[in-house]
């Protein structure tokens, strides 16, 4: 196994773009991207975690007027244990739909484990289950210093180790299901417009460098609903990007639960979204939804 300093290396990632489930794939990188160092500490990551809660989301593919369901996406948070720590689980489950379930039927399911004494990052596992083939991603996270993160990532299938190694970087580190709770997280008192927070995501041998930019209120429309939002730019600098400022963007409720609420993410043919359906146990009124009169 061999160690690796990323920090600040920018590396392209073979799995973005159009075609096959790369799409898809950068779609759950922004909604469930992490974050790097920021205007918010990693501790506060424990206080927009609650026990029961469940939020689910229709994913759609845009292409001129047409805009079909592709997937079906559910957070969810429980108490738990990770080996003999307490600790909460954050949980992913994903599925095509329609159209994209026959061209490429996808079944993902993400876990990441935070400790609930210091509200840090443990480990985390994404299974995918693709069509003929299954792959299994563990990231195991260690503190050795309080300026680093360890991280020992592992892939691979049912018959063979496809990678074996230590990515090293700054505080802060995540997985790509846990920048959630660092947005989640942000206090909208202290949120000014213009505002940037750089992320990492530690994916395979990659660390994937991005940022959030914030830009203001917004009013989101879905159906016959509306909802008042936080509005973020999205950044993101890969070589796999054909662009990379701007090239997604995410609305997060302005109400005390801060849920995302759409992601609309630039393909080379029409676009990505992601749409908040509903939500079962939050912890503080969806006061920021509204019906359309």
């Amino acid at each position: 196994m061999k160690a690796i300093n990323l920090h600040p290396v920018v590396r392209p990632t073979a799995w973005v773009g159009f075609g096959s489930k790369s799409w898809l794939l950068m779609l759950l990188l922004i909604l469930f991207c992490v974050a790097d160092e920021g205007q918010a500490q990693c501790s506060t990551v424990g206080k927009v975690l609650h026990h029961g809660e469940r939020v689910d989301y229709d994913l759609y593919f845009k292409w001129g007027i047409l805009m079909p369901k592709a997937g079906l996406a559910t957070l969810s948070v429980q108490d738990d244990r990770y080996q003999s720590e307490q600790a909460w689980r954050y949980r992913l489950l994903f599925r095509t739909k329609g159209v994209i379930e026959k061209v490429y039927k996808m079944r993902d399911t993400m876990d990441c484990y935070f400790s609930r004494r210091e509200a840090r990052l443990l480990f985390s596992t994404k299974h995918s289950d693709e069509k003929d083939y299954y792959q299994i991603d563990d990231l195991t996270f260690s503190y050795p210093a309080a300026d680093r993160v360890e991280v020992h990532s592992h892939r691979y299938t049912p018959t063979r180790t496809k990678i074996d190694t230590l990515l090293s970087d700054a505080p802060c580190v995540f997985d790509m299901l846990g920048a959630t709770m660092y947005l989640r997280s942000i206090s909208w008192d202290q949120l000014n417009r213009g505002d940037e927070f750089p992320f990492h995501v530690a994916i395979g041998r990659d660390m994937v460098n991005a940022r959030f930019r914030y830009t203001g209120q917004q009013i989101v429309e879905h159906g016959d609903v509306k909802y008042s939002t936080r509005h973020f730019f999205i950044d993101i600098f890969d070589e796999a990007f054909t662009q990379s400022k701007a090239a997604a963007e995410v609305w997060i409720g302005d109400d005390a639960n801060h849920l995302p609420i759409k992601i609309r993410a630039k393909l080379k043919i029409g676009a990505a979204e992601v749409y908040y359906k509903e939500g079962y146990n939050l912890r503080e009124p969806l006061t920021c939804r509204f019906e359309r009169k």
